[in-house]
């Protein structure tokens, strides 16, 4: 039997955010199976976010393709770096979107590296990656 003290004791040391955060090589995963094996290149794509925010549980993010319309840009996608699940957003275009670009907010758990990649109409995906650096955490460790 476990005592109720001893229990209580050990959960309050946990995090409240509940499963564990990704790793740097959980991101390259996730990257790698959006692109499907196609190489990533720098450019194309503009990832507007803050470089230093205030608090995590919401950040406003908004990517684009700024030339491209929905006809060229299949995908959009968001990916961090150690939130709990590096696949943050997919967003996926139709031929009659008028732009490529959207805009959502993402809750970052720590500083941390966010990705922004588009998948063109002739397969080539394309990235641009901002450090983040957040003041307050989305997730409260608790002691």
């Amino acid at each position: 039997m476990i005592a109720r003290r001893p229990l209580l004791a050990a959960g309050a040391a946990l995090p409240f955010c509940g499963p564990a955060r990704a790793t740097p090589a959980s991101l390259l995963a996730a990257i790698a199976t959006f692109t499907g094996g196609a190489a990533v290149q720098e450019g194309r794509v503009k990832l507007e976010l803050s470089p230093l925010v205030e608090n995590g549980n919401t950040v406003p993010v908004t990517v684009s393709v700024p030339g491209a319309d929905g006809g060229s840009v299949r995908r959009l996608a968001l990916f961090t770096e150690l939130n709990p699940q590096p696949e943050v957003a997919v967003f996926t275009l139709g031929p009659l979107a008028g732009r490529a670009q959207v805009a959502t907010r993402l809750r970052l758990a720590t500083s941390q590296t966010v990705v922004a990649l588009a998948q063109m109409a002739d397969g080539s995906v394309w990235q641009q990656r901002i450090d983040v650096v957040v003041t307050l955490a989305a997730c409260v460790e608790g002691g």
